[in-house]
């Protein structure tokens, strides 16, 4: 919105420097006025102020000088109410309010598009959120970015599956992108789209049926989510290993204030670079965190690595323990945990 109104302040500009050069050059040299007395015949003309004529005018410049007013009054009309817009759109707080996060949009980089602020969408920004990643959410409906955006809740109004929405939202700057729309055609759609234009970008996208899981894959998409299948899947741990799963809800990560699981990369917390073992580290008397996983930098995982298991450069250390104690492991390695 407020580079359209700029964009009419620039041609209410041009619009009024044209007229004045149009009025300049014609009284030139249609009156034989200097070219002083032309601009000021002019301006007078224009503002209708009414001085009076350098001196008296033949019958082509009066018609000049009709024509001149006649094409002065829509010019100055359009150029006074854009003048007035632009002055009531400055003590706007709404409008203040939207400049300063299309600003903060286009500052954007290596951040967390997140398509779609439906259920799935909103926890995916709470998440986020909660661990101060960067993100930006793509949302079509304009009653739901009116009663959300704001700058702790960035949105950008439009389609996902439009390739120049995708770029505003600086997709190839993003570090990830989220679809999380309703409709699966739409969610391959944007995964097609999105991997053409990065292939970097990490997509992780919502499926509704099985039958998309292969296709949203084939598209790009590095992970594919079935919520119904995964909530299904809870609800029946829930009954043959209710412990189990309370005690896993109760790790998962659900905010820096009481995260009790955090995934931290290796040169973080290896001393210049030196190659280390989980024994070498000893992060268990220093901060009361256990290791309780390694990922290779191939992408493997080991599950309670042994104490000889070397720390290698790319990898990363998922470790447990309580919030005082991931506070501590902050403090040791004056380390930001990184969620990558």
């Amino acid at each position: 919105m407020l580079t359209f109104l700029k964009n009419k302040v620039c041609l209410a500009i041009t619009l009024l420097t044209t007229l004045l050069l149009v009025g300049t050059i014609g009284f030139r040299f249609v009156a034989n006025y200097n070219w002083i007395d032309s601009l000021y015949m002019t301006v007078i003309t224009v503002t209708t102020v009414g001085y009076g004529e350098v001196s008296p005018l033949d019958d082509t410049a009066k018609l000049f000088a009709v024509f001149l007013i006649l094409t002065s009054l829509g010019v100055i009309a359009f150029s006074l109410s854009v003048l007035t817009e632009y002055i009531i759109s400055k003590s706007n707080p709404k409008l203040i309010e939207y400049k300063k996060i299309q600003k903060m949009i286009s500052a954007l980089e290596d951040h967390v598009i997140i398509c779609g602020y439906g259920r799935n969408g909103k926890q995916v920004a709470k998440k986020l959120s909660a661990h101060e990643k960067p993100f930006l959410i793509i949302e079509n409906k304009k009653e739901i970015v009116d009663k959300y955006q704001s700058v702790n809740l960035p949105m950008l109004q439009g389609n996902a599956i439009d390739d120049a929405i995708l770029k505003q939202a600086g997709v190839y700057k993003a570090n990830c992108l989220i679809t999380a729309l309703p409709e699966d055609a739409d969610n391959l759609f944007i995964v097609l789209s999105a991997r053409q234009m990065n292939k970097n970008l990490k997509i992780i996208s919502r499926a509704s049926k099985a039958s998309s899981y292969k296709k949203l894959k084939l598209a790009g998409a590095d992970n594919v989510i079935m919520p119904d299948t995964i909530g299904g899947d809870h609800m029946a741990s829930l009954v043959v290993v209710p412990d189990l799963i309370e005690f896993l809800d109760k790790i998962s990560l659900v905010g820096k204030g009481s995260v009790n699981v955090e995934e931290v990369p290796s040169e973080k917390i290896i001393s210049n670079g030196e190659i280390q073992s989980i024994r070498d580290l000893d992060i268990r008397s220093r901060t009361g965190c256990t290791i309780i996983g390694y990922k290779t930098p191939q992408g493997k995982y080991v599950v309670n690595p042994n104490a000889d298991q070397v720390i290698e450069q790319g990898s990363r250390v998922v470790v447990l323990g309580n919030a005082k104690q991931i506070e501590t492991l902050n403090g040791v390695y004056n380390i930001s945990l990184n969620f990558d």
